[in-house]
């Protein structure tokens, strides 16, 4: 197994890619596991530099390939906005239900709910960097509805559908979700090395 390191301490994200690459031969290893205790900073003013910075981190540190992700919700009527910074929309310290009423009293009078969340992977490999990038298109509720998932899933609803992210089972929204279509492009090129 060829260790792929992440930058991230979800465990639950690191799981998840794990048993997409581990058929690969890779094992990927996160944050905690590398010993790796500090917040890396994302001071890109988009998603592509803050999806490098992260891998560009632990490539210095470690000397390994490795790679990371930056997500962001971008809502036309917003300009794109919160985009880069959706985690930290209403400021900090972070809080869903707090970014979530803000994009609510943002989208008041708004005559287009339309909205896509978008995923960059940013994949250091030998020091040069690829990118891949996955994204869903939808539009946002009126409301947040549903319990599951994290951060806008209760207000996003996919295109062509009805039910927010939070309403569908985790298998049902990685059939479709952002990041499970950079991670398809990332596991695409990586089996093609093989």
């Amino acid at each position: 197994m060829k260790n792929l390191l992440f930058a991230s301490g979800n465990q639950h994200k690191i799981e998840e890619i794990n048993a997409v690459l581990a058929p690969l031969g890779y094992q990927v290893k996160g944050l905690q596991e590398l010993g790796v205790e500090k917040d890396i900073p994302e001071t890109g003013t988009t998603l592509d530099e803050n999806a490098a910075i992260k891998a560009t981190y632990l490539y210095q540190e470690f000397g390994q390939d490795c790679f990371a992700d930056d997500t962001g919700l971008e809502v036309d009527a917003l300009q794109g906005a919160p985009g880069v910074y959706s985690a930290r929309y209403a400021g900090q310290p972070k809080s869903d239900t707090k970014n979530m009423a803000k994009l609510l009293t943002a989208l008041k009078n708004a005559a287009s709910r339309k909205a896509q969340f978008r995923t960059v992977i940013c994949l250091v490999e030998g020091g040069e960097k690829h990118f891949f990038e996955g994204v869903v298109k939808g539009n946002i509720a009126n409301e947040p509805v549903g319990s599951a998932g994290f951060g806008y899933d209760p207000l996003f609803i996919p295109e062509n559908g009805i039910l927010t992210f939070a309403q569908m089972t985790t298998s049902e929204k990685n059939q479709i979700s952002h990041r499970a279509r950079a991670v398809a492009d990332l596991v695409e090129y990586l089996s093609n090395k093989r």
